[in-house]
């Protein structure tokens, strides 16, 4: 009997500790989602050099861009979640702001952004799109009609290459699918940056250039 009784005591013991743990994590969870969500800390990526950037350009394959035919937003799965009920285009958010207050979703409630496409400083996350450096479009168009919907998906929410900045919204509406030989952000102090930004991230993913984009990023490039 005294055996008996140990075991139950013992069970009693784990049940105890398993629901005092699970009131614990459920107080946490309460109150971390009251207080709002935080996204995962993700700083910019640092620019490469403009040496580099030049060597990189020169390991391009130029080839005409292909036809649009086929493409879609679609086709490059974006906004991935990046952990803490954040989404790629939150982190980003986060990262490009001041003082950035979040509700319990992880939106962004308040905060001030610097668009560095065109140095306007906005404080509704509203006016702000998420760009990609290297458009969808322009991608699909320069080799990633050929890849894997898994590698599309990596790079329409790469955080580690300088691919995805918060900017201006109809600054980006202008920019579009268009690669530097057909457009360049107004503010010209940028262009170095924009230049081995554009490069790194063609580069990183073997995508291909036209010798009038080649042209226009090397023009780009003297400004560093």
């Amino acid at each position: 009997m005294a055996a008996r009784s140990f075991r139950l005591s013992v069970t009693h013991r784990i049940l105890l500790v398993v629901a005092v743990l699970a009131v614990a994590l459920f107080g946490y969870w309460v109150t971390s989602r009251g207080a709002g969500a935080t996204p995962p800390t993700s700083g910019a990526p640092v620019p490469v050099s403009a040496a580099d950037a030049k060597k990189q350009l020169d390991e391009l394959t130029i080839a005409a861009r292909t036809s649009m035919d086929g493409y879609s937003r679609e086709k490059f799965p974006h906004w991935d979640s990046q952990g803490s009920g954040c989404d790629t285009r939150e982190v980003v958010l986060k990262r490009d702001g001041k003082d950035v207050k979040t509700d319990k979703d992880c939106k962004p409630t308040s905060g001030t952004w610097t668009s560095v496409y065109d140095n306007e400083t906005w404080t509704k996350p509203t006016d702000l799109d998420i760009d990609h450096m290297v458009p969808l479009g322009q991608a699909w168009a320069s080799g990633a009609k050929s890849w894997t919907t898994e590698k599309r998906e990596q790079f329409a929410n790469d955080l580690t290459r300088p691919q995805l900045f918060a900017v201006t919204d109809n600054v980006n509406q202008q920019k579009s699918d268009k690669a530097p030989d057909q457009w360049k952000p107004p503010l010209v102090a940028f262009w170095c940056t924009y230049a081995t930004d554009w490069i790194v991230v063609k580069h990183y993913y073997g995508l291909t250039i036209t010798q009038a984009e080649k042209t226009a990023l090397t023009d780009m490039l003297r400004r560093c």
